[in-house]
């Protein structure tokens, strides 16, 4: 088995804002004789992380049946949560989640919004609260108790610090922190079992780093994302736009009939100067007006999947080699349809890019990761000739594929289009003899196990 599978894509977007910085602005980077577009990692791994997790949820894909992760920071109200379920009272098992959590090493805000959330983001199998929450259960009356002593300390703490407003500052330090009781060992070691990355799958993917917690276990991913770039210039655009105001619109296209006589007189006198007010307004029926910038191109992104590190993070989890095997083998197929269907939401009404597929998709094993982006190092323009940038792009990613395969003996690999200019170019290379990759119909198909299909097994695929 080659270590890495390699997967690289085109896809056309227009009139879009996938990811912004922090004033609102499309992403840019330099690369080459131009300015691009970009779409960073975390934006693109999110949406195929949770397109696998929601799939499998609904029972579809390869990884149906499967366990996931959640990444939060409400960890201690979803442990609080589960709790009730179990008959605590509301306000002692939100008392007991947070407590029981700051005492294995984790950190929680300060602000009145926060106070209930950890610092940082927790990422942690789905079930983790629920199995918290019954490991306190299981232990209600030393809880209870250890909760008691611990909330008595808090507010022995509290009364401190009132008493050292008049200390210096080095007797007030002495004192910063409350001593509070440590966890029972055997609730401690079960907490810290339910925080521990199991079987999620996504977890073994994607991994995690944990520092709050030292003895709990850290992850390196497996799935390893460039940015997306634009394979040609960045090309942006400010777009004015205008909210009408429902109320405002109503008002003028639907006035408020007279009741009396005053209603009559001032209706009347006013009517002219409010008619040649709003007429003449610029922001007439709207309620708020501004700007928002677009982008359009073609973007290329690399995904390199350690199938070797995927399978050594299951196995570290605990999974039998043989279902590590298995799973391995799922979560690949997984990875490879979210790379072809999943994209980044945006604002998920206005900038968004629903229903998007990639142009071109190429996908090959090898036993190092190989990342083409340099290919594009010189901007594509569509100046002086027909061809669109996503069919030059795809030429060009084509023939460096090819040219590497030759030189450092790379299986030719499989390539999958959802673009009818495209399918034709293919079949052009395809009739001349030059095209050296598998065309295949499905995500599934671009698996290194999964058979390869003839030119007539693919001809009578449905499109």
């Amino acid at each position: 088995m080659d270590r890495f599978l390699c997967l690289t894509s085109l896809t056309t977007h227009c009139a879009v804002l996938l990811v912004r910085g922090a004033h609102g602005e499309p992403k840019q980077i330099p690369f080459g004789n131009a300015t691009r577009t970009m779409v960073t990692a975390p934006a693109l791994r999110r949406p195929q992380r949770m397109h696998m997790r929601d799939q499998a949820n609904t029972g579809e894909g390869a990884l149906a049946g499967y366990s996931f992760g959640t990444r939060t920071r409400e960890w201690a109200r979803i442990t609080a949560d589960e709790l009730t379920l179990l008959g605590w009272e509301k306000q002692q098992a939100a008392d007991m989640a947070k407590a029981a959590l700051s005492r294995v090493g984790l950190a929680f805000g300060t602000t009145d919004t926060t106070r209930d959330l950890t610092k940082v983001l927790i990422f942690a199998p789905e079930d983790a609260g629920k199995n918290i929450a019954q490991t306190i259960d299981q232990h209600r009356s030393a809880m209870q108790e250890w909760l008691h002593t611990v909330l008595t300390a808090q507010e022995e703490h509290e009364r401190q610090k009132k008493d050292n407003k008049g200390k210096s500052k080095t007797e007030a330090a002495a004192d910063d922190k409350p001593r509070l009781p440590p966890l029972p060992a055997r609730v401690k070691e079960a907490i810290l079992t339910a925080l521990a990355p199991a079987d999620a799958i996504d977890i073994a993917l994607f991994g995690r780093f944990l520092a709050e917690i030292a003895e709990s276990p850290n992850v390196d991913g497996a799935v390893q994302t460039t940015a997306a770039i634009t394979v040609g210039p960045a090309q942006h655009t400010d777009d004015f736009f205008s909210a009408a105001d429902d109320a405002k619109i109503l008002r003028r296209t639907c006035p408020r009939q007279a009741t009396d006589a005053f209603d009559i007189l001032t209706t009347a006198n006013a009517t002219p100067h409010r008619e040649a007010t709003e007429n003449t307004s610029p922001t007439n029926g709207s309620g708020m007006t501004g700007y928002q910038a677009l982008t359009s191109g073609t973007f290329c992104a690399v995904t390199v999947l350690d199938r070797v590190r995927l399978r050594s993070n299951l196995q570290a989890a605990g999974t039998a080699e043989h279902d590590a095997e298995i799973a391995a083998v799922a979560a690949e197929k997984a990875l490879i349809d979210a790379f072809c269907t999943a994209v980044p939401t945006a604002k998920a009404t206005t900038t968004a890019a629903p229903g998007v597929l990639p142009k071109f998709v190429l996908a090959f094993t090898a036993n190092r990761p190989y990342n083409y982006l340099g290919c594009f190092e010189e901007a594509i323009t569509e100046d002086g000739t027909p061809e669109p940038a996503s069919i030059q792009a795809t030429r060009r990613l084509l023939d460096h594929h090819t040219m590497i395969s030759r030189k450092r003996g790379l299986q030719p690999g499989r390539v999958l289009t959802y673009d009818l200019a495209i399918t034709t170019l293919l079949d052009n290379l395809r009739n001349s003899g030059t095209l050296t990759v598998t065309e295949v119909d499905t995500p599934e198909g671009l698996h290194p196990d999964h058979p390869a299909p003839t030119t007539r097994d693919l001809s009578e695929q449905p499109a």
